[in-house]
């Protein structure tokens, strides 16, 4: 995929870095272990739907960068697992926005998470409360109910509206992956950071990371961005993909 990136383009990575890192910072008090709520994550998503994956991906990078360097300042740690793992998610929420998803493939991304989320969490049960040090039933409250409720609500959203699905999918697979390279990368590249992390990171606890970070993040980008984009869209269609008409009152399928 070539890069093509107009004035129009990096001025809107420019606007989207900023506010990415400055929501971020204005936030950080929601983090956890260092990666945590991070409920700024809607910004560049709303940015990677309407100008592309390469403007997504790029203000991704940079705002976390920004964000990091306000919140620790720790700049190898930041572009060692960060800046690769907003890159990606930022850019394939983008990138398959913009693809024609049916509601099977749009379903089955929901099921497929929901279960390769909930199993591990129930598995590893004790290792997520050890990680986290929530009691059991604040974890449970906290994460299972988050990532359930937003993957339920979003499954409907995919049912009654066809040009969501695309969107849903994007945010899902590019959450799961991304979620489970930082949680490797993190393990991986603690011991190198132990002015940060206090002591290496527990290999037992790259798994609820995993599911913190999806559940701490998931429902941003799932609820809260397609309201977002559908007023911006509306406001410009220019900013609308041409395979992504304006939607009837009535469901499509």
């Amino acid at each position: 995929m070539k890069i093509n990136l107009t004035t129009k383009d990096i001025t809107a990575i420019a606007v989207c870095s900023a506010l990415y890192g400055l929501f971020g910072y204005l936030t950080s008090g929601l983090s956890f272990f260092g990666i945590g709520f991070l409920p700024a994550v809607i910004i560049p998503a709303v940015f990677a739907t309407l100008y592309g994956p390469w403007v997504g991906g790029i203000s991704g990078a940079i705002g976390i960068f920004i964000r990091a360097m306000l919140v620790h300042g720790n700049a190898p740690l930041s572009l060692s697992s960060g800046v690769p793992a907003n890159f990606i998610l930022f850019f394939l929420i983008g990138y398959l926005y913009t693809k024609n998803v049916s509601l099977k493939q749009a379903l089955t991304c929901v099921t497929l998470a929901i279960v390769g989320l909930m199993v591990p969490s129930i598995v590893f049960l004790s290792d997520m409360t050890a990680y986290t040090g929530l009691p059991v039933g604040t974890f449970i409250f906290a994460s299972w109910l988050t990532v359930i409720g937003s993957l339920v609500a979003v499954a409907i959203v995919s049912v009654r509206w066809k040009s969501w699905r695309s969107y849903v999918i994007g945010a899902i697979a590019g959450q799961i992956v991304v979620s489970l390279l930082l949680s490797v990368s993190v393990w991986a590249v603690s011991p190198l950071f132990l002015d940060y992390f206090g002591t290496p990171f527990a290999t037992v606890f790259i798994l609820p990371l995993f599911v913190w970070t999806v559940a701490t993040e998931i429902p941003f980008i799932l609820l809260v961005g397609p309201p977002i984009i559908a007023v911006v869209q509306s406001a410009f269609p220019s900013l609308r993909p041409k395979n992504k008409p304006q939607e009837k009152t009535t469901p499509q399928t």
